[in-house]
This record gives C-alpha cells, sequence and structure tokens, in this order.
C-alpha cells in the first residue's frame, strides 16, 4: 500500500489546508493518507486520514521519498515504485517560491529520497495527483497541465492562483469546495 504523508508547516490549520487535505483523502482514499506535524486543530482531520501528531522527521519511513521542487532528479513511473511512502510539504504556497520544502524538510529527511515533480509549484493535492499518476505509470511529461488559473470571484474581480494544476477534461484540477471558498473571501 502506498501512503502519501502530508507534513503540516503552517503555523496553524488554515481552513484552505482542511479544504486541500479533505480534496487529496478523496483523491488517494482515507487509508492511504497521514497527515503529520499537527497537535492542535487535528480532531477535524480524522475523517480524511490518519493523523500523527509528531513530524515527519521523527517517523522510521524505509522506502521514502520527499518530493521538492529543488530536488535534481524527477520521478518517474519506475522509480516511483520503490518508495512506499511519498512525503509532500502542508504548505501554502508563496508567490515566487521560498523554497520552504528545501528549507524546512529535505535536510531533516536523509533517509529519504528526494525527487521532483518538474520545477514549477503544484497545489499540494495536485502534487499527490501528479505523484500518483507517475506512481501508476503515466512519466510527468504526459501529464497535462496548466501554470496558473484564475477564479472569478465576482462580476469584476478574480483570484490568480500561481500553481501547476493538473488538467482533467480539459479542466484544471481543483476542488470546487476550494472555488466556493474563494469565491466566499473575495479581496485574498
Amino acid at each position: 500500500m502506498t501512503i502519501y504523508i502530508i507534513e503540516h508547516l503552517e503555523p496553524r490549520l488554515w481552513k484552505w489546508c482542511v479544504i486541500e487535505y479533505k480534496h487529496i483523502s478523496q483523491l488517494v482514499r482515507k487509508e492511504n493518507v497521514w497527515f503529520t506535524n499537527l497537535k492542535k486543530g487535528s480532531k477535524e482531520l480524522e475523517q480524511y486520514g490518519r493523523v500523527i501528531p509528531q513530524p515527519v522527521k521523527e517517523l522510521s519511513l524505509p522506502r521514502s521519498c520527499l518530493l521538492d521542487p529543488d530536488a535534481p532528479i524527477t520521478l518517474t513511473p519506475q522509480d516511483a515504485k520503490s518508495f512506499d511512502y511519498f512525503i509532500f510539504g502542508g504548505i501554502l504556497g508563496d508567490y515566487p517560491p521560498k523554497k520552504r520544502t528545501k528549507k524546512e524538510l529535505t535536510p531533516f529527511l536523509p533517509q529519504a529520497q528526494i525527487r521532483n515533480l518538474g520545477k514549477k509549484q503544484f497545489s499540494t493535492d495536485n502534487a499527490v495527483l501528479v505523484t500518483k499518476l507517475i506512481h501508476d505509470g503515466t512519466p510527468l511529461q504526459q501529464i497535462s497541465m496548466k501554470y496558473k488559473i484564475e477564479i472569478p470571484t465576482g462580476k469584476h474581480e478574480s483570484v490568480i492562483l500561481p500553481y501547476q494544476y493538473v488538467l482533467r477534461d480539459n479542466k484544471p484540477f481543483i476542488s470546487e469546495e476550494l472555488i466556493a471558498y474563494l469565491k466566499r473571501k473575495k479581496g485574498l
């Protein structure tokens, strides 16, 4: 069984994070998701996966892979089959990116192999989706994606999300719940 680990790296559990984490759980199923480094507010996430208060660096995870955009090697389908655990930084991305995975995770996981999914920053749920697609046999270069999507939030307003999104039926893979949240939170 493949486990997708989201190392929560934000100071609190933001609503945006919960929505993305729920979307991940729907994508890969609750039994395949672990949320680590969560001390406060984690009760809500128990319905979406296993919640572990400790940081991932305190867990013994043989055959693990950390996804970091700055890694020199890109994940391939053949490579992905050698891992039981895929680790992602649960980060609300900055634009331009601040390379938080490289600073906050990579140095602390010497047992993990480090791979990238290309050089562009993904939303956490899309990073999991791309990893799952690669694990299931689709090479990265065969996955249709769009960089930066615009979400209308009002008659004359929109929010641009500066991340890489998988295209499914020519539409970005994004939670409908997140779109509704963005429309309610005008002026982000």
